[in-house]
């Protein structure tokens, strides 16, 4: 049955813990959440449930990204798991680190296209979906580059002059990879500058009844 009531230690606690010995700079962490009691995993998921974790009998498998608020969230999520008395061990599988920012001069437009397979390179061989920011160089370009990345589902972000969409490289929510460079390469055809940012990334997720992961972006399910 594993510790009792009385000598549980929190998983809240646990990922504090955790959270204490990651690098300054991290931006992902891999986790998994090993149930005392395994009947208690498909209510543990569905508190999850953001966090579209991977369930095998009585483990959980998931990320906590740290950027965008979702840090925040996590802790929330399994203060609500303490709540309910669902105890269990957290245990840290690996993290990653952000990359380094390289400053670019405002002048340097790269080749879209050019600019996403530099980006993919960057990503672990497992990653699984995206959050990717494309940045124009003219807001003269803005109409005609959401009729080009139509394919991409891609959405305004305040008066940035800027579209953003996801991508899944196997199953779920997102484009293709390879759509997706196939609609850079067109705006690259049409003159069209762009640069690519990738916001935010995930690695290996098993949805479990979705469509994949969700993120929240200030408030907004994206």
């Amino acid at each position: 049955m594993g510790q009792s009531r009385l000598g549980r230690v929190h998983v809240a606690a646990q990922f504090r813990e955790l959270e204490s010995r990651l690098p300054s700079d991290w931006s992902d962490a891999r986790l998994v959440f090993t149930l005392d009691d395994a009947g208690s995993a498909e209510r543990a998921a569905s508190l999850l449930g953001s966090f579209a974790p991977g369930r095998v009998g009585g483990q959980l498998r998931f990320s906590a990204p740290r950027r965008g608020g979702r840090l925040d969230q996590m802790r929330r999520v399994l203060a609500s798991i303490d709540r309910e008395g669902i105890g269990g061990k957290l245990e840290l599988v690996t993290s990653s680190q952000a990359a380094p920012t390289v400053e670019r001069p405002r002048t340097a437009w790269i080749p879209a296209a050019e600019g996403w397979d530099s980006a993919l390179t960057a990503l672990p061989e497992d990653w699984s979906d995206l959050y990717v920011q494309i940045e124009l160089a003219s807001s003269d370009f803005l109409d005609r580059a959401a009729l080009l990345m139509a394919p991409l589902n891609p959405a305004r972000h305040g008066d940035a002059v800027e579209f953003r969409f996801r991508v899944a490289r196997l199953a779920g929510y997102g484009t293709s990879p390879a759509m997706t460079r196939r609609c850079l390469e067109r705006l690259d055809e049409n003159g069209i500058r762009a640069r690519i940012e990738i916001l935010r990334a995930l690695s290996d997720t098993r949805s479990v009844v979705t469509q994949g992961p969700v993120w929240y972006v200030e408030g907004k399910a994206v």
